[in-house]
C-alpha cells in the first residue's frame, strides 16, 4: 500500500511545481504539463496532476514539529554548544519569541500554506472532472484551516488572480473553509484506504470540519459544540476505522495499514524523504544503539511535568526513551565517563558543556526507530488524524454540552486501550491531560492548549503570561513586507 501511495506522490516528480512567493499570485510556474486544453479531464491526468500537489501535505511535519516547542509537553535546551541557535528554541518555549528575530520560524510555515494553495489554484483550472476538483478542494481548504489556525487573520486564495490579495478576518476564513467542504463533499470519495491513503476524501473532510467546530469558540467566538459532535459520528459510524490493539503499532515502521488512520502523510526514506524524528531527539551514541547511518542530533526532549503526568502503568508511556542505553550487542553505552542514562529530568534549560546536559531529558521513541537504516529518513508514515482524536474529541464536547454520560464511554475507550482503569468522573483539566498523553507529540497540544485558556500559563522555565496575544503567530515580516494589505495580529 505504501508503495503504491509512493508512486502517486513522486511517480510524476517531473512535474513537481516551482514554489513561489504565497501573496505574489502572478508569478509564473514552469512545468511540463500544459496549462491550458483539455489535460486533466481523464483519470490518469488528473492523478498526474494532483500527485505532486500531496508533496506539499508531506511537509506537515517538518513545518509542525518546530512549532510544538512552544507547548508545555517538548523542549529543546541548551546542552553546551548545541542547540544554542541564538535562543530561538529558548524564545519559542518560553513565548518570548521576536516577529523579527525569528521570522523564519514562522515564514516557513506562512509559506507552505500558500505556496500550496497557489499550486492547486493553478491547476484547478486545468482540471474538468468533478471527483478531482473536490478532491483538490478539500486539500486547499486544509491549508487554509492551518493558516487560519496558526496566524488567524490570513488571507483567502480561492483563485489565481493579478490583484494584491486583501487580509481577511479569521471568523471569514473559518467560514470560507467550512463552505468549501460542505460544497465538495457529496463528490469527494468514500473510500479510506488504498488508493484514497494520504488523500483527502469525506473522512478526512469531516475530521477537519470536526477540528473547525471544536474550535470554534476559539476562531469565531461562538461555540459550535453540537456540530463537532456530528462529524465525530459520522466517522465513528462509517465503520471505516477502528481503534488499534497495540497503541504504537499506530506508529511503527510499516504503519500504512493501521486501521485507526484517517490522514497520513506517506514517507519512504529513499523515494520520498522529510520524516526523521529519530534524529532530533536520539543522542549522538544512539547511533550504535540502532546502527543507523547517521548520529542522531541529541535535541528534542520532553518536558519533565508532561512526562511525570503518565502513570508507571500506563502503555503509553513507552512512548518515552529512558534509562540505560546500549550498543546492539547489549554492551552498556557511556557519554565520557558517565554511564549514558537517560534521565527524565531536565534541571535547566541552559546546560554547560558535558555528558550530564547532554542525558538530560526523556526522548521521544513514539514513532518506530527504525533499525539498521543507512539512511537519515525514516519509512513510519506521519499519522495527522487518527480515530482515537475522533472519541476524545466527541467526548470533550459532549462534556461542554453537560452531557457526561455520553461522555464517559468514549474517554474509556481510550484509557482501556492504554491499559488504564474507566473514568467514573472527570473534569475539564483531567481530559486535557487525557488528550496529552494520547496525542503527544501529533502537534494538537497548541490547539488544546489555547482552547482549554492555557496556552499562556507558567510551565517549567517559562512564566504566565500577562494577555493571550501569543494564541497567535506574528504576520511573518517577509509577508509584510511583499504585501501593503497585510496587517500584523496586535501585541507584536
Amino acid at each position: 500500500m505504501k508503495q503504491i501511495n509512493i508512486k502517486l506522490l513522486l511517480g510524476c516528480s517531473a512535474l513537481m511545481l516551482a514554489g513561489q512567493s504565497c501573496t505574489d499570485l502572478t508569478e509564473t510556474t514552469y512545468d511540463v504539463i500544459p496549462t491550458s486544453g483539455t489535460f486533466g479531464s481523464t483519470p490518469n491526468q488528473a492523478a498526474a496532476l494532483i500527485g505532486p500537489l500531496y508533496n506539499g501535505l508531506g511537509e506537515y511535519w517538518g513545518n509542525m514539529s518546530n512549532l510544538n516547542t512552544t507547548t508545555d509537553e517538548q523542549i529543546v535546551p541548551t546542552r553546551g554548544g548545541d542547540w544554542k541557535d541564538g535562543d530561538n528554541w529558548k524564545r519559542l518555549y518560553t513565548h518570548t519569541w521576536d516577529p523579527i528575530t525569528d521570522n523564519g520560524q514562522f515564514n516557513g510555515p506562512w509559506t507552505w500554506c500558500y505556496n500550496n494553495i497557489t499550486s492547486i489554484n493553478q491547476q484547478l483550472g486545468t482540471i474538468t472532472d468533478a471527483n478531482t476538483k473536490a478532491e483538490l478542494r478539500a486539500l486547499r481548504a486544509f491549508f487554509h484551516y492551518q493558516a487560519m489556525d496558526l496566524f488567524g487573520n490570513v488571507i483567502i486564495s480561492d483563485a489565481v488572480t493579478a490583484a494584491t490579495p486583501k487580509q481577511n478576518t479569521r471568523a471569514e476564513v473559518f467560514a470560507f473553509v467550512e463552505k468549501e467542504l460542505l460544497a465538495v463533499y457529496p463528490n469527494l470519495s468514500d473510500v479510506s484506504g488504498g488508493a484514497y491513503y494520504g488523500r483527502m476524501n469525506k473522512y478526512v473532510a469531516d475530521m477537519i470540519l470536526a477540528k473547525l467546530y471544536l474550535n470554534a469558540q476559539v476562531y469565531t467566538g461562538t461555540p459550535r459544540w453540537a456540530d463537532a459532535i456530528t462529524r465525530c459520528d459520522n466517522l465513528i459510524k462509517s465503520g471505516k476505522f477502528q481503534i488499534s490493539g497495540d497503541y504504537l503499532s499506530n506508529f511503527a515502521v510499516q504503519n500504512q495499514n493501521s486501521p485507526e488512520t484517517i490522514l497520513a502523510t506517506p514517507f519512504d526514506k529513499s523515494k520520498r524523504g522529510g520524516f526523521h524524528p529519530q534524529m532530533q531527539g536520539l543522542h549522538y551514541l544512539n547511533q550504535l544503539t540502532y546502527n543507523i547511518g547517521t548520529a542522531p542530533w541529541n535535541g528534542f526532549a520532553t518536558v519533565t511535568e508532561f512526562y511525570n503526568s503518565f502513570d508507571a502503568k500506563d502503555l503509553r508511556k513507552k512512548q518515552w526513551l529512558v534509562g540505560q542505553q546500549y550498543k546492539a550487542d547489549g554492551t552498556p553505552l557511556k557519554d565520557d565517563a558517565l554511564d549514558m542514562v537517560f534521565r527524565p529530568e531536565v534541571e535547566s534549560f541552559v546546560f554547560d558543556a558535558g555528558a550530564n546536559g547532554r542525558l538530560a531529558g526523556a526522548r521521544s521513541q513514539k514513532y518506530e526507530i527504525q533499525k539498521n537504516n543507512s539512511f537519515t529518513e525514516q519509512d513510519n508514515d506521519f499519522v495527522v488524524y487518527r480515530l482515537a482524536d475522533v472519541y476524545l474529541m466527541r467526548a470533550e464536547a459532549n462534556m461542554r454540552l453537560g452531557n457526561m454520560g455520553a461522555a464517559l464511554p468514549d474517554l474509556n475507550v481510550i484509557r482501556a486501550r492504554a491499559g488504564m482503569p474507566a473514568y467514573t468522573t472527570i473534569t475539564l483539566d483531567e481530559l486535557l491531560a487525557e488528550r496529552g498523553r494520547e496525542l503527544a507529540w501529533e502537534y494538537h497540544r497548541r490547539q488544546d492548549l489555547i482552547r482549554f485558556g492555557q496556552f499562556g500559563k507558567a510551565w517549567r522555565f517559562k512564566d504566565a503570561e500577562a494577555d493571550n496575544h501569543r494564541t497567535l503567530f506574528p504576520i511573518p515580516k517577509d509577508q509584510l513586507s511583499l504585501n501593503p494589505n497585510l496587517k500584523q495580529n496586535p501585541g507584536y
